[in-house]
C-alpha cells in the first residue's frame, strides 16, 4: 500500500516540478522537487524489499 502512495506522489512531485519549470521559477524549486520524488521513488523501492 505504501509503495504505490510514494509512487504516486513521486509524479505529483515530478509534475510540480516540471510546471514550475515552464513558469519559469527559480532552479532551485524545480532541483528541489526532483529531488523529493527522487526520495520518494526510493523509499517506495525500499519498502518493496523482504524483510530480513
Amino acid at each position: 500500500m505504501w509503495p504505490v502512495l510514494l509512487m504516486g506522489l513521486a509524479g505529483l512531485l515530478i509534475g510540480g516540478g516540471i510546471s514550475f519549470r515552464q513558469q519559469h521559477k527559480p532552479s532551485w524549486v524545480q532541483v528541489s522537487f526532483y529531488v523529493l520524488a527522487a526520495m520518494s521513488l526510493v523509499a517506495a523501492y525500499l519498502l518493496t524489499l523482504p524483510a530480513s
